[in-house]
């Protein structure tokens, strides 16, 4: 699975996934939360459900879209109060997204399928409108497609 961001919070993580082949992000979730359920009932014996319910998703236009929603994750820490930036919050990709990198990013990132802007950890630091945030949430929670009216009107039919 190509990783493009993440970011895990104390109670709920995000990623930013590009699946190569239909079906591969639902065996992938599948995988991941097994695995984790597994792990964790090893530290926290018990039973019961880990997670509340089937995760997320919706398709996200490879345009300035798909870097509003990659903003709007490593952001995420920021917007709860549990880091003054980005970069700052250790169990995400933005603390990954240092300009050493360059556009080929690390093994565990895969590359953007538009190039990371130069000023990218600067962009981290201006807060999203609300308006952003808006659509970003009603994308999450109704599963629609995130980007213009265009292209999302043809992937929501």
């Amino acid at each position: 699975m190509r990783t493009l961001a993440f970011c895990l919070m104390p109670n709920h993580f995000h990623l930013c996934l590009w699946p190569r082949e239909d079906g591969d992000l639902s065996r992938f979730m599948q995988w991941l939360t097994t695995k984790h359920v597994a792990q964790y009932r090893k530290s926290y014996p018990g039973s019961g459900h880990v997670w509340q319910g089937r995760f997320k998703s919706f398709a996200i236009q490879d345009d300035e879209h798909l870097w509003t929603v990659l903003k709007y994750i490593e952001r995420n820490p920021v917007r709860a109060g549990l880091a003054p930036r980005a970069p700052m919050w250790p169990w995400s990709s933005a603390g990954l997204s240092t300009e050493f990198l360059g556009q080929q990013g690390l093994p565990l990132l895969h590359p953007w399928p538009r190039p990371r802007p130069a000023n990218w950890l600067d962009l981290l630091l201006v807060p999203e409108g609300e308006v952003e945030l808006e659509r970003i949430r009603k994308s999450v929670a109704n599963g629609s497609a995130y980007g213009d009216s265009g292209w999302t009107r043809g992937l929501d039919d």
